[in-house]
C-alpha cells in the first residue's frame, strides 16, 4: 500500500487501502452513493455502526444546488452535527457535490473521498476542488476545501464499464502531457487494457499532488492542470444545455485536442497528441468553436474579457495564462 502525504491529508492507494477508514470518533456516519456504487461498491466498506445512506441519482446532469437540497436535507433531518463526517462513495460527481455539501453543512463538517472510477482516483479526489453545476455550466459554484482523506482501492473498477475507464484515462494523458514526458512515452507503447492500474495512478496522483503542494489555490502552477478543460468544459456544458451529457474524460479529451492545436508546438508534436487520442478512443461530435463561445466567456479562469488557456510548449511542459480573445480562436 502506498501512501502520500498531502497538505493536510493523506492519500492511501492499495488494495489493502480501505483499512485505514476509521471513523469511530465521529458523532455520526453519512455514506453518499449513488444507484451504481450503491449496488456495485457499498458493501465492500469495512463495517461502520449505524451509518446513514444518502442516494442521489448518478450522472453530471444531477450535480447541482436541487440535488445539494437532498443531501443538506437528509443530513438536517438525521441531526448531524459539525462532529459527523460524509465519506463520498463513487465518482467525481459524488465527490465534488458530496465535498461540496459537507463543507457548507454547518459551515463546514469533515468529509472523507473513496473513489470508485478512474477519473476520480487519478485526478478528482485530490486536491480539494469541490463545486457543482449551475445553469449549465460546468463547476460555477464552488470552494477548495480539502478531506480528512483520500482512500484509493484499484479493486474498484472492476466496476466499471470500459467508457468510464476511457474517461478517467483523459486526465492521466493531460497529467503526462503537462509535466511527464516518461509517462505519455508507456501510455503511447501500452495498449490500454494492458495497462497497471495501480501504478498509474500512483504516479498520476503523486504529480498532481505536487503541483497542489506548490499551489494549493490555483494562483500559478496548478494552472496547468486545467490544459484542455477550458474547451472541455465548454464542451460539457454545450452537452449539458442540449440535455445529452457526455462523460467529462469525453469533453477532456476533445478539449486537448482543440488546445494541442493553438499550443506552441512542432505539427509532428501536434499529429502525434491529436492522432492517438483520436485513434484509441471514439469520442462525440465536438461542436463548432461558434457555439462554444457562450460557455468560453463564462469560463471562471477568464481575465480582461479575454479567455484563459494553459496550453503546451512541448510534450511534457505546460505554460499558464495564454490570453487570447475570439477573434483569435
Amino acid at each position: 500500500m502506498k501512501k502520500i502525504v498531502s497538505s493536510n491529508y493523506s492519500i492511501w492507494i492499495g488494495e489493502n487501502s480501505l483499512s485505514e477508514l476509521n471513523v469511530k470518533s465521529y458523532s455520526k456516519v453519512a455514506i453518499l452513493v449513488d444507484e451504481n456504487t450503491k449496488k456495485d461498491c457499498l458493501y465492500k466498506l469495512p463495517n461502520i455502526e449505524k451509518p446513514i445512506i444518502i442516494e442521489i441519482p448518478s450522472g453530471e446532469r444531477n450535480k447541482n444546488i436541487t440535488t445539494c437540497n437532498i443531501i443538506w436535507e437528509e443530513l438536517t433531518n438525521n441531526e448531524f452535527d459539525r462532529d459527523s463526517i460524509l465519506i463520498n462513495l463513487g465518482g467525481g460527481v459524488i465527490g465534488d457535490i458530496g465535498g461540496f455539501c459537507a463543507s457548507t453543512y454547518k459551515r463546514g463538517i469533515d468529509f472523507i473521498h473513496i473513489p470508485t472510477t478512474l477519473l476520480a482516483m487519478a485526478d478528482a479526489s485530490i486536491g480539494g476542488k469541490l463545486a457543482v453545476d449551475f445553469n449549465n455550466l460546468k463547476n460555477h459554484i464552488g470552494l477548495f476545501s480539502n478531506p480528512k482523506s483520500v482512500i484509493i482501492d484499484p479493486n474498484f473498477l472492476d466496476t466499471l464499464p470500459e467508457n468510464q475507464l476511457i474517461s478517467g484515462f483523459a486526465e492521466v494523458v493531460k497529467h503526462a502531457l503537462i509535466s511527464d514526458k516518461n509517462l505519455w512515452k508507456t501510455i503511447k507503447e501500452t495498449p490500454f487494457k494492458k495497462l497497471a492500474w495501480e501504478k498509474i495512478i500512483t504516479i498520476s496522483a503523486e504529480l498532481k499532488n505536487r503541483i497542489i503542494l506548490n499551489d494549493p489555490k490555483e494562483k500559478g502552477e496548478r494552472k496547468k492542470l486545467n490544459f484542455g478543460h477550458t474547451f472541455g468544459h465548454a464542451i460539457e456544458s454545450y452537452y449539458l444545455e442540449k440535455g445529452t451529457p457526455i462523460l467529462h474524460g469525453e469533453g477532456v479529451f476533445m478539449g486537448m485536442i482543440l488546445e494541442t492545436e493553438i499550443s506552441i508546438l512542432s505539427n509532428s508534436d501536434k499529429n502525434e497528441i491529436k492522432n492517438y487520442i483520436l485513434a484509441n478512443f471514439g469520442l462525440p461530435y465536438t461542436p463548432p468553436k461558434a457555439e462554444l463561445l457562450k460557455f468560453l466567456k463564462n469560463d471562471k479562469k477568464n481575465k480582461s474579457k479575454k479567455i484563459n488557456f494553459s496550453l503546451l510548449n512541448g510534450i511534457g511542459r505546460c505554460i499558464i495564462d495564454n490570453l487570447l480573445t475570439e477573434n483569435e480562436l
